[in-house]
């Protein structure tokens, strides 16, 4: 069952309660799940490169190639850390203004952190002004934030929260939930932000692949459906509440299994083939694509395990 709305009403009755749990504490960085070298698994994110264009799935998780964030993509990144931070404050000093406050910090390690993102705001005499624009943008996401909800009655267990589990059928599962809320009597929510705007009734299912993903994975580790999934999209104020249940989270399993077999098929070949649509205007990779008369590089194998670093822009997902 989906709900949409505005404010604090998108919250279903039956969801946990928006009301402090004390024994919680928002911890960023937390791990739950498997541990060691991080073999190749299955993501929301490159689940759905798959599904959009198997070749687009190669491109970044067998051949890793870089792609340069739009300034969008990176107000996204930014947003995100921003909710990360306030959620680490008393919960009395979660207010806008303390938040909007944080804009400038979190960005100032982002950058140095991956001082390459800085070029999206070219040198000269306009640079500041650019800079300062930007995140005049992004403080407006963070305004929109605060019509959704008032964090000072949110405590929650964890942000930026790293999940990991292998189903029975040996598919890897991997993601960062945002936000995971517990209320008291033990009913979990999952918050993700978007920086996008809402999705119409139509593109529901879609907007909740990536939620069922954190559900399923949820469910696995902890063996409690999660009574909530929730999407905040911070653009218009709209929210998108879902309650999902154990028979449909089985039938969720089915169809990750069977993209990860359609994955593997493929690696065993290199045969990741393009599916051209008109997203692939908007795609880093066309120069080396077949469909616009490009090559691909050589196929490299599929990967080996490794150490796993990933983007902020991959959490932010």
């Amino acid at each position: 069952m989906a709900t949409t709305g505005s404010g604090e009403e998108a919250a279903e009755p039956s969801a946990p309660p928006d009301t402090p749990n004390t024994e919680a504490s928002c911890v960023a960085g937390q791990q739950v799940g498997r541990q060691g070298s991080r073999r190749p698994a299955l993501s929301p994110s490159r689940a759905a490169d798959f599904k959009q264009c198997p070749l687009l799935y190669r491109f970044r998780a067998v051949d890793r190639l870089p792609e340069t964030p739009t300034k969008a993509q990176l107000r996204g990144t930014l947003v995100h850390s921003v909710l990360e931070r306030l959620f680490a404050l008393p919960q009395s000093d979660r207010n806008p203004e303390r938040a909007k406050d944080l804009l400038a910090p979190a960005w100032t390690e982002l950058a140095e952190d991956r001082p390459e993102w800085t070029e999206l705001f070219p040198e000269g005499d306009g640079k500041t002004e650019q800079v300062t624009a930007w995140l005049e943008s992004a403080a407006e996401l963070v305004d929109t934030y605060f019509g959704l909800e008032d964090p000072r009655r949110i405590d929650p267990e964890a942000c930026e929260l790293h999940v990991e589990t292998e189903l029975g059928s040996g598919v890897l599962l991997r993601g960062y939930i945002d936000r995971l809320d517990v209320a008291p009597t033990g009913e979990i929510r999952v918050v993700d932000y978007k920086t996008g705007t809402a999705p119409r009734e139509i593109g529901e299912a879609k907007a909740m692949f990536q939620m069922k993903f954190y559900a399923v994975v949820l469910w696995r580790l902890r063996g409690t459906v999660p009574r909530q999934l929730k999407l905040m999209y911070l653009t218009d104020g709209q929210s998108l509440a879902y309650t999902p249940d154990e028979p449909e989270l089985r039938r969720f399993e089915r169809t990750l299994e069977a993209i990860w077999q359609a994955i593997l098929k493929a690696g065993r070949t290199g045969d990741f083939r393009p599916s051209p649509s008109k997203l692939c205007g908007w795609c880093d990779h066309k120069a080396r694509c077949p469909s616009f008369g490009g090559t691909p590089p050589e196929y490299p194998g599929w990967p080996e395990p490794d150490s796993g670093e990933e983007s902020p822009l991959d959490r932010a997902d």
